[in-house]
Order: structure tokens, then sequence, then C-alpha cells
């Protein structure tokens, strides 16, 4: 729903292992993403959503169901992210905040 809504035509993969995932499993995930990929969305669920933001930016970010953040992490590529990456939240976004 999230991909038709952003206009995202582009492919969807379903990994498993982001469900209940940790953050070194969401890490391992994007560590395959293809270096074509210049941004990537992962759609999971909590704790390890929190987890992982927190460990990438040292930011916590308290997020309810459907709620989005947005980071930057200074890679040049997927294979580089690991847990000690100084990412920075570029934009957050809550249900709460849709307008309209």
């Amino acid at each position: 729903m999230v991909a038709t809504a952003a206009g995202y035509q582009g492919e969807l993969v379903v990994e498993p292992s982001l469900y209940l995932a940790t953050t070194d499993d969401a890490i391992a995930v994007l560590n395959r993403a293809p270096d074509t990929a210049g941004s990537v969305m992962i759609v999971g669920h909590n704790p390890g959503l929190e987890d992982l933001v927190a460990q990438l930016t040292g930011e916590h970010h308290g997020l309810s169901t459907a709620a989005l953040v947005h980071i930057s992490v200074p890679i040049a590529s997927w294979s580089d992210l690991d847990s000690t990456i100084a990412a920075s939240v570029l934009d957050t976004w809550q249900p709460r905040d849709r307008t309209g």
C-alpha cells in the first residue's frame, strides 16, 4: 500500500526475516541490497525498527504503527553498512501528522 501511495513501480522484495528482526537481522538484509538501489525502505515491526534507528543514528524515535523515519547512511555500498555507521535522521512521519 505504501509503494502504491508513493507511486513506486520498482521491485518489491518480501523478506520474512524482517518480521520481529533484531538490528543485526535488519542490517544483514540491507547488506544484500544491490548498490544500484540508492534508497531502500524497510517495513517491519518493533522493537526492531526503533532499535535499528537508535543504533544507526544515536537517536530514539518512538515508532507507532505506520510511522516512517527517513535516515541517511554515509556508505558507498550497502555491504558497508554495519552497526557502527553514524547515520542521520532526515525526517520522521507519524500517522497523526497526516492532514486532510
